[in-house]
């Protein structure tokens, strides 16, 4: 039992981002640990979430909306990356909440040179150093690739076009947001995390196409794919994706054609192997319209 759990048999949780899909997970998985669990979103009535979850109105940027009624009790936060985050954290540490998981991005740690300048280390880096900078009682994740970004790919598989992508030999670990938020779950009823950066991956590098092959075994048919070039790509997607992300990305794919995601298992937090891709994929046929 950690020491949180130890002081208060009911830790309470506070979280942001609770409609997402990570945030959802969290909040039952905090459920399910004994928790008392508080959900902070503009719209409660379209939050459906669990009965147990107390839920109240606020914006993360709106100091106005961050009374008593969101930190009365609160012991612990899960910080949804949002920009302007820092009116909400000012009003947290106000409050006297003594706990903050962050939520950020490998890409953060700035470990290869094409993490620096990029869209993802730009924003996680700041909301790093947000939080940082106003206490000493956080732990922050830096989850990869999310296995959620094949989501992108929905509209293709369910209606049956090719999927026309680059750098299919490239090899990424993509991380279940059901670790993601087990994984955060574990900090914020646990001392034994604070003031520590955790890197997660999924549990293995798989390519491109290998991706691609692992969601048509889990729908049970044949998805065309097609390897066009980084330059076809940005021709076909760019008024769609705005220039910092399309590099951010092309860079991505093109180094991990060379040197595969490094596997960081959420197993160093969560104590259990990491759900691999076919899991994920079993989880969202729905998604793609099986």
């Amino acid at each position: 039992m950690s020491s949180t759990e130890t002081r208060n048999s009911r830790p309470t949780v506070l979280v942001t981002g609770a409609t997402g899909a990570v945030g959802r997970h969290l909040v039952t998985t905090l459920l399910a640990r004994g928790a008392t669990v508080r959900a902070l979103t503009r719209k409660p009535e379209d939050a459906n979430l669990p009965a147990a979850v107390e839920v109240v109105a606020g914006d993360l940027t709106d100091a106005g909306t961050l009374g008593a009624q969101v930190f009365d009790g609160v012991d612990a936060v899960f910080v949804f990356p949002t920009r302007g985050i820092e009116v909400f954290l000012d009003a947290a540490v106000a409050a006297g909440v003594g706990r903050f998981t962050v939520l950020s991005s490998l890409a953060a740690a700035m470990e290869f040179p094409r993490d620096r300048g990029s869209a993802s280390q730009l924003h996680h880096s700041a909301i790093e150093a947000a939080v940082t900078d106003r206490t000493g009682g956080w732990t922050i994740l830096r989850p990869g690739t999310f296995a959620n970004n094949l989501l992108e790919w929905r509209w293709q598989i369910s209606s049956g076009a090719p999927i026309r992508a680059p750098y299919l030999g490239s090899a990424q670990a993509p991380i279940h947001e059901f670790d993601v938020a087990e994984a955060a779950a574990e900090t914020l009823l646990s001392d034994d995390y604070t003031g520590q950066i955790i890197p997660i991956t999924g549990p293995q590098a798989l390519t491109r196409a290998e991706q691609v092959a692992t969601l048509a075994a889990a729908l049970g048919r044949e998805i065309p794919l097609i390897e066009i070039t980084a330059d076809e790509f940005r021709a076909e997607t760019s008024q769609f994706i705005p220039e910092p992300i399309m590099k951010m990305l092309l860079d991505y794919w093109s180094d991990t054609l060379t040197t595969p995601d490094r596997v960081r298992p959420a197993t160093v937090v969560t104590g259990k192997p990491g759900r691999p891709l076919s899991e994920w994929a079993a989880d969202h046929r729905a998604d793609f319209g099986a």
